[in-house]
């Protein structure tokens, strides 16, 4: 089985290593500086203390007859329908999609056409330090990899797609709806990576207890107002929208504070500014035309009952 890694930044880098790892024939496509790194010194990466090297090819540009299995799109938001159009005449059948998105999956399929998307999202984090990949993947209880497919889709590739994450030792989950799903985490996300914006001191934010219990009362908002509309997703927001305020603000404390924060939340949210901020504007938007649909569904009904 062919594999494709369409970016070589931390998560496509972990995701490459650990399917190369399990014999997967994986190529990695790269660019700028990370390509030059590549090239001349492989994809290196800290395995047990050392540092390892993994079996992989690198290419600077995939041509349209160039096919692959599947192709992995860890790409950040404001770089995914440039990718898509990249990937349009391609013949892979299968892409993808590890990213941070809003947008509908029908409508981002339209770009590459045919049923070729899958909808994914990766449960990993780290850095790649003097060229040196320094990652892993977060706990399965806390955030797998995730995937499912379009509209409830029923296709053999699903099946396919767990096998290779199986093999690979990456701990997955199978959604019914990413949409909502996709939604759900960014109603968790935005407001972390705020926390560390809205800081003079982002490492140390836990320390600020306005900002967390700011935090805090943001995420529950969120996830109420999706439990509203019957989107949230998965089941653990809706213990986390229930917790009462003060302990939910010591506990993102904690969890800001700890290794775990530092490498999954604190690092993203530092490395990728601008992708965070495109999202909080986009996920504002998003409530408001949300809040705007039930207001004018309401009015409709009692004029219709008047």
């Amino acid at each position: 089985m062919r594999i494709l890694i369409y970016g070589a930044g931390v998560i496509g880098s972990i995701y490459a290593v650990l399917m190369s790892e399990a014999g997967y024939d994986v190529t990695v496509l790269a660019r700028g500086k990370r390509l030059t790194d590549l090239l001349n010194n492989g994809l290196r990466y800290y395995k047990n203390g050392k540092v390892e090297t993994a079996n992989i090819m690198v290419i600077d540009k995939l041509e349209d007859d160039d096919k692959y299995d599947y192709i992995f799109l860890p790409v950040r938001t404001e770089q995914l329908k440039q990718a898509l159009y990249e990937l349009k005449s391609n013949k892979s059948p299968n892409i993808v999609t590890m990213v941070n998105t809003l947008e509908k999956y029908e409508e981002l399929e339209k770009i590459c056409g045919g049923n070729r998307l899958i909808p994914a999202f990766p449960g990993a984090g780290g850095s790649i330090d003097n060229g040196i990949l320094n990652a892993s993947l977060t706990p399965k209880i806390i955030q797998p990899t995730t995937f499912g497919e379009i509209g409830k889709r029923k296709t053999n590739r699903t099946a396919e797609l767990s096998e290779i994450f199986r093999r690979s030792r990456i701990p997955y989950q199978i959604v019914p709806d990413m949409h909502n799903w996709q939604i759900s985490h960014l109603g968790m996300v935005v407001p972390i990576a705020d926390a560390y914006y809205m800081s003079s001191s982002p490492e140390t934010v836990y320390k600020n207890k306005a900002i967390m219990k700011k935090t805090a009362k943001q995420m529950k908002s969120n996830f109420k107002i999706l439990a509203k509309h019957k989107m949230l997703s998965p089941f653990k927001f809706y213990l986390f929208m229930l917790c009462p305020t003060c302990i939910f603000t010591m506990v993102l404390s904690v969890v800001f504070k700890s290794r775990f924060g530092h490498k999954f939340m604190y690092e993203h949210s530092m490395n990728a500014p601008q992708e965070m901020r495109q999202l909080h504007t986009e996920f504002s938007c998003f409530f408001s035309m949300t809040a705007y649909a039930v207001i004018l569904a309401r009015k409709i009904i009692s004029h219709e009952i008047g």
